[in-house]
């Protein structure tokens, strides 16, 4: 048994945790936030066994999709005589962060 744990956006998340249980995968789904531009984001998490690993993997493939942004940078602490010239900077940000890990007991209680 494997253990799929699936960083998504927030946005992306509801569908997939749609396409995933109308396949009749157990989903578990919990509220994140990313660190660089502290959005929200949904912490997925599907335990499969190994021959459905693929499947899981396709689903959040087809469900989540990376976008583009752009943001304004902070200024840099700068020395006396520097320039700085603000201008945005486009970030892709997005689609899934995706760990499959080894599950050595599962018990549903």
């Amino acid at each position: 048994m494997k253990l799929v744990i699936a960083v998504v956006h927030a946005e992306d998340a509801g569908a997939l945790v749609d396409a995933l249980t109308d396949k009749d995968h157990r989903v578990t789904r919990l509220q994140s936030t990313g660190g660089f531009l502290k959005q929200a984001n949904a912490t997925v998490m599907v335990g499969a066994e190994d021959d459905q690993v693929d499947d899981v993997l396709a689903v959040i493939r087809k469900t989540c999709h990376s976008r583009s942004q752009f943001i304004n940078p902070m200024p840099p602490l700068m020395e006396p005589g520097e320039f700085y010239m603000p201008y945005p900077v486009e970030v892709t940000f997005g689609g899934a962060t995706v760990f499959v890990i080894d599950v050595a007991r599962h018990e549903r209680l």
